[in-house]
Parts: C-alpha cells; structure tokens; sequence
C-alpha cells in the first residue's frame, strides 16, 4: 500500500474486529498484506510433496481458461513422490529457441534459470528449518516497491514469490475487461493501473522470473467482506482465475503496446499457487485451484507454529501467529498486521516511532520461534520462496540448531539437503 493510504471502510471494520479478537486466536477476516513471511521447518516437508496436479480434469481445466496445452513441468513426479529432476514424459525437452506465444505477451525461453538443486539429506541428518517470503499484489508503483524487494532479495542471496495482482496489467480505458464476481464489470477494491506502472511492472514481472523468483496470484480485484472472495462459489472463482490468465496472456492486446518484449516465462506452466486478498475465500477457493491443476494455496490464516497439510490433495501453506512484544496479542505474520498494531489504518505514522516499531517488529520473530524448540536469536531472517517448494529445491536461511521434526503424515524431510541452503 503506497505510504500516506488509508484503509477502506470495509478493511477497517475487518482489522478492528480482528484487532479485538487477537488475544485468542485470527479471525478469517484477516488483515490486507503487501508482505507475508511463513516461518517453520513444514516447508522443508512439504517442499518435496509438490507436484502439479497431473488429472485430466486439471488439463482441460487450464487448457480452456487460457488456450494452450498445458505441458505441465517440474522435477516431481505427478504422484509427487520425487522423479529425479527429470522432464515429465508429456514434458517436451527444450529445443533451446524463444517461443513466442499468443498475441506475444509472454513466451517461452527455456527452463527458470537460477533454480535449486534438491538433494537427499544423509542418514539421521535433520532438515534446516526455512522461512517463506512473499509479496502479495507485486506492485511497482511511483514509490518502486517491485524493484526495491528484488534488490532486497539480491542483497540476502535469497528468493521471493510475488503474487501478483492481474488487474495490475489492465489500463483504467479498459477497466470493463475485468468482471468481476458479484460486482459491476469495470468494478474493484483497488486501482486499476496507469500505463506508465503498467510498463514498470512488466519490466519488473519479466526481470524477477529471470532473478528465479516465482510469480503466483494475487487474483485481481481484491474484494474483501461482504460481496467479496469468502462470498464466491466455485464456479466465480474460477471466473477470476481464467481472469487472471488472460490479463497475463493479453496485455499487448489490451494496452497496445508494440515496443516491450514478452514476458519471459509462459504463465500455464509457471501459475502453480497463489494467496487470496484478506485470505477469505478458501473453502471454494481450494476445488477451484484444484481444477487447473495448482499445487498450493497460501489463504489460509494459520495458527501458532503449524504445519502445512493438504487439503483435498491442494497443500496449504498457513501464515503463522506471531506474539507481538510487550502485550498479549498474537498477530499474523504479515508486515500490515504490524503496522496496524503500531499506526492504525494509516501508512503515515509518527516518524519519531520509527525506530521503536522497527524495533518491535524484529522483537516479535524470537519468541514465535522458540515455539518451533528454537532458542537462538534470529537476526534478520530473509527468504525462500513459495517457488522453491514447487520445484522441490530449497532456498534457505542458515540456522544453526534444528527445528523439530514433521508429524508422521507429512512427506520426509530426508529427501531435501542442508547443502542447499544459502546464506544472506
């Protein structure tokens, strides 16, 4: 949310009644993120679970929301117990040309560079415990907040999922492209974007998928409360899928412009999860991912140090509640439920308090932690993404003690390395 924002009635209804009940446990009316950090060693379980959906149902599903066959990659086998990073067999090996595709908005260029290697821990060896980094809405913007969190991540040696917000690629002459479920076409909770931060933010998308991060879902018009995402069936939540695709798919059709290469990636393989605005909806949100074959959803409010499970074969990826120093509360780990907690609904705070809420936020991660048996410091903790666990490869900070084993029911942290961790 750009500095100086204020939140909308509806949010601010959502954050007050949230703020009253964080003592105990979240509301699913959770607050609005730009940034969410998931901590547990979970992921390392689930990491290696991640395979796409490899149903027919799933195929058709992707094929007719966005056009193309879906040769659907990944080092996994579709049972998701590991195929040693060899292609799939209806994954056809890369010829090494750039594939132009549809109206040229995206193409394909080849297998994501920069990616992790996974490797077997040895016998008895525990898994490193892995913090997830992800940034919904993946917004430039005029305060250039994309290309700020990749240089972050380039400084820590690390990796970021940016959910992005498709409506982001629409320019406001062409607003009514987007229709939205329960609401007027043209209609959204936020702004459609200039022409300007339209062609930063395709500049950004494309340079953050050759950096090796992954480019998730944010949806598109970020309708919380009443009429919003925890309102919509299935069928309108797929709707805002198929959406999302072809904003992607179709931004040179839709903005006209002639003079910006295409997106480097190709979106069908590439969308696998995402995160739900105010992480409502998830009920009907997760039959409806599961039809296009994605591999994980990020909407769920979570609990005190939780692990990631499946649900009707999607894994869901919880955020994780967090004791916020000096009172009783528990808040979610997302960068807005501090700044809710410290100034409100504003972004302008009081300057002075600057340093005492940096202060506190870093405060808050040591005791959530020492929940998961750790009891070291954690000195700015960065990030591995969402986008290494759907590839099975770990990108991690490196931690010192190990954290607890998985439940019994989750996928063995054996099969990924300690060796692939790297360092900020």
């Amino acid at each position: 949310m750009p500095r100086g924002a204020k939140l909308s009635t509806s949010r601010k209804k959502s954050h007050r009644a949230r703020s009253s009940r964080e003592a105990s446990k979240p509301s699913r009316k959770t607050l609005y993120t730009a940034v969410a950090i998931v901590s547990a060693c979970a992921v390392t379980a689930v990491a290696i679970g991640l395979s796409r959906d490899g149903s027919d149902d799933g195929k058709k599903e992707l094929a007719a929301a966005t056009g193309a066959r879906p040769t659907l990659p990944g080092p996994l086998g579709a049972d998701g117990k590991g195929g040693g990073g060899k292609p799939k067999p209806t994954e056809e090996p890369w010829d090494g040309k750039v594939k132009v595709l549809g109206d040229g908005s995206t193409s394909y260029t080849g297998p994501q560079p920069h990616q992790p290697k996974p490797a077997k821990l040895k016998p008895g060896q525990r898994p490193p415990q892995f913090i997830v980094f992800s940034w919904d809405g993946a917004l430039q913007g005029d305060e250039r907040l994309f290309s700020h969190f990749r240089q972050v991540a380039r400084d820590s040696n690390a990796k970021v999922t940016f959910f992005l917000t498709g409506m982001y690629l629409v320019p406001k002459s062409k607003r009514e492209l987007y229709r939205p479920p329960q609401h007027k076409p043209g209609s959204a909770a936020i702004s459609f974007a200039t022409d300007p931060h339209i062609r930063d933010r395709l500049e950004q998308l494309g340079g953050a998928w050759q950096d090796g991060h992954e480019i998730g879902s944010h949806f598109n018009g970020h309708f919380c409360g009443a009429k919003g995402s925890d309102d919509w069936s299935v069928d309108e939540w797929k709707s805002e899928i198929k959406q999302q695709y072809s904003f992607v798919q179709n931004w040179k059709t839709n903005t006209g412009f002639t003079d910006i290469y295409p997106l480097p990636f190709d979106y069908t393989k590439e969308l696998v999860g995402g995160r739900a605005p105010c992480l409502e909806g998830q009920k009907t949100l997760i039959p409806a991912v599961k039809s296009f074959g994605w591999r994980y959803d990020a909407s769920s409010p979570g609990d005190f140090q939780i692990w990631p499970t499946k649900i009707d074969g999607v894994w869901n990826f919880p955020l994780q509640l967090l004791p916020y120093p000096k009172s009783e509360k528990q808040v979610l780990s997302m960068d807005f439920n501090f700044l809710y907690n410290q100034s409100g609904d504003s972004t302008e705070g009081d300057p002075a308090k600057y340093e005492e809420w940096l202060d506190l936020t870093t405060a808050v991660r040591p005791p959530g932690l020492s929940r998961l048996g750790r009891r070291e410091q954690l000195s700015d903790p960065h990030v591995s993404p969402t986008s290494r666990m759907r590839r099975g490869g770990p990108g991690t900070h490196p931690y010192r003690s190990a954290p607890p084993q998985p439940p019994d029911s989750m996928a063995p942290c054996e099969q990924l390395s300690q060796e692939n961790r790297t360092s900020s």
